[in-house]
């Protein structure tokens, strides 16, 4: 697979580098903030080789890659130049959208730890059982100090982590920020708080709180930081900034955030910690239900960022979280929904996406390729899921289970759960198991629309709707009734189909090369409109052929006599050779410099091995995209 190659295609049907405000990424997502989201091309990039799905949540534009999501991002970012000082129209985006947005980008880049620290926990755990059957102790060991000590740091120091993460959110200086959060992990600074005697500051007496650990404090004094240091580079001359802006900024924040912006932080836990204690006290049941059902429906929406603090801040103060049990119940009931369509499905394309999805929702607890791979697009197992979910969780709910780490939940990390006894550790089991295998048998057994049923409907009615305009002579030498096509192609350029004898050259109107239909170009990009390989692109550019997958061998001619221009004005993002997917971008060239330069736009798009079918017929009409056919065949019998 070609990252880089994949990564420019992105970045073009996003708007260019120009159109991105900024990126993250998470186990699975591109994030872009885009300037202007009406640029981006999101029917192109679904299209685009490895993509497996586009959503607009939060404000952002998020590309679905699965597991290839490093290496595409770790190639587009060297293609983006973001300037921080352009002024740009900003999109309206509502305050709760900018909150998730907020969180999601501070909390994001931590997962990888989060994930790796919950996994050498749940190998500790799996000793310490083993280990103890045989009655020994191995937490007296010094080698499981050693590594529990790496399990535990990332929670004991979360100020400074999340000052860092902030900084960047708030944009404000990272080390002066994690310089503040560090303070709050001093030795000296924790005997104190955890002391018996009365803490005071200027003489002021401060409210004792152990903030190693904390989660809130910190955000809440480097968002003041950001403040603090853009008034102080407002009011300093340039020569001084270097030094006074960093010092005076430490100084004023130091005694702000013990004295006032941390305990109002602690305070914020708590009230946080007592809501979500609530509900547990009122029903585990129903808050275990909740979050179960309800995870993979917030994770569409963005929406589960705003709860992943509550977790942390669980394992950081209490040493254990039960939300991320709950959450499990639904990563597990996506993971058997697609696996229930993987077992249903005649479909080969899309048996594979959800045998894919499957395994990883359920080894590695990710659940983007599950949602929107095939439960979301199919609906009905999306809603078994939900439903499982929330058993699933429920009887979590009523087990009084809890992990001892925030771990994304999946076969590896199930020893997380077992730390606090066999029974709790029993009830999450059977919890997991009623959330995989119902979703697995409802989806199998009530099943759901198959999307090539669907898709072959949508094609047919396109058809009928625009073979009426087809042309006296096509009618006449190449008519085909669409319900006796075998086989539909849609077309590789945006814009308004016409009869091939339209086209002003008698090789192409003659149809002497082959059948197909002709396309007068409203955008100015040659797409694969299957998945193909690319056997020929002229040196010039203004021609290729294409190997379609489906057997069809096709030509793709870009405007009349342009092969005079030597390939000013074109551009190739496909090398000859390249086995490419559907909507992968091949060719790029520009309409109005063709036009102003005198050639003929319109574009013939030939079905060159026509005499290997019984019937070829170009179906006109205005609107072409990837997603209508325009050239409609019938096998030979």
């Amino acid at each position: 697979m070609n990252y880089n190659q994949i990564a420019k295609d992105i970045l073009t049907n996003v708007g260019g580098s120009g159109n991105v405000k900024g990126l993250t990424h998470c186990f699975t997502r591109l994030r872009f903030q885009l300037k202007d989201s009406k640029k981006a091309n999101k029917e192109t990039i679904e299209h685009l080789e490895g993509v497996i799905s586009v959503v607009e949540s939060g404000g952002q534009f998020q590309v679905v890659l699965g597991t290839k999501v490093n290496q595409v991002y770790d190639a587009i970012i060297p293609m983006i130049s973001i300037d921080e000082t352009t002024e740009i129209s900003e999109e309206k985006v509502s305050i709760w959208n900018r909150i998730l947005i907020a969180v999601s980008a501070m909390f994001t880049p931590m997962v990888p730890a989060i994930a790796a620290s919950g996994l050498l926990k749940g190998f500790l755990t799996i000793a310490k059982i083993m280990a103890a059957k045989q009655g020994v102790d191995i937490t007296v060991n010094q080698t499981y100090t050693l590594i529990m000590a790496g399990t535990d740091a990332l929670f004991y120091f979360m100020p400074v982590i999340l000052a860092y993460t902030s900084a960047k959110v708030f944009k404000a200086n990272e080390f002066i920020a994690m310089a503040l959060g560090g303070t709050m992990c001093y030795p000296s600074v924790v005997a104190l708080m955890t002391g018996k005697d009365v803490v005071s500051m200027f003489g002021v007496t401060i409210t004792k709180a152990s903030y190693a650990s904390s989660v809130i404090p910190i955000i809440i004094g480097v968002f003041i930081l950001s403040y603090v240091q853009k008034f102080l580079e407002k009011v300093i001359p340039e020569v001084l900034k270097i030094i006074l802006v960093p010092g005076l900024s430490l100084l004023v924040m130091l005694p702000a955030t013990f004295m006032v912006f941390g305990p109002i932080g602690i305070y914020i836990g708590n009230a946080i910690t007592f809501v979500y204690t609530g509900m547990m006290n009122l029903s585990p049941a129903i808050c275990g239900a909740f979050i179960g059902g309800m995870w993979c429906v917030f994770v569409i929406f963005g929406a589960h960022r705003a709860l992943l603090p509550i977790g942390i801040n669980d394992v950081a103060q209490f040493g254990h979280q039960n939300l991320l049990a709950f959450a499990g119940a639904a990563n597990f009931s996506q993971g058997g929904a697609a696996l229930g369509v993987m077992l249903k499905t005649k479909n080969k394309d899309l048996k594979t996406v959800a045998a894919s999805a499957a395994i990883s929702a359920s080894v590695c607890g990710i659940t983007e390729p599950a949602i929107y791979g095939c439960n979301l697009r199919l609906k009905r197992p999306m809603i078994y899921a939900i439903i499982c979910g929330a058993i699933g969780g429920a009887i979590m709910g009523v087990g009084g289970v809890y992990g001892d780490s925030f771990a994304n939940n999946g076969i590896l990390t199930f020893a997380t759960y077992a730390a606090f006894g066999m029974k709790p550790f029993v009830y999450y089991l059977v919890g997991v198991g009623v959330s995989f295998f119902g979703a697995m048998i409802l989806t199998y057994l009530f099943g759901f629309d198959e999307m090539g049923d669907k898709k072959k409907k949508t094609e047919a009615t396109a058809v009928d709707q625009t073979a009426e305009t087809n042309t006296t002579a096509e009618k006449k030498n190449h008519e085909l009734d669409p319900s006796e096509a075998d086989l539909f192609l849609y077309s590789p350029i945006e814009g308004e189909a016409v009869s091939m004898t339209k086209v002003n050259d008698e090789v192409f109107s003659s149809m002497a090369l082959g059948n197909g239909i002709a396309i007068i170009p409203e955008k100015g990009e040659v797409v694969a409109p299957e998945d193909c390989t690319v056997t020929l692109i002229y040196p010039t550019l203004h021609a290729l052929g294409l190997m379609l997958d489906n057997g069809v061998e096709m030509i793709i001619h870009v405007g009349i006599n342009t092969v005079q221009l030597e390939g000013k004005h074109f551009k190739k993002f496909v090398e000859e050779g390249s086995h490419i997917k559907k909507g992968t971008k091949i060719l790029s060239f520009d309409i109005d410099a063709l036009k102003k330069e005198g050639y003929d736009t319109i574009v013939p798009i030939i079905v060159s091995n026509t005499p290997a079918f019984q019937q070829v017929s170009g179906i006109a009409g205005k609107g072409a995209t990837l997603e209508k056919s325009v050239i409609a065949i019938k096998k030979n019998q």
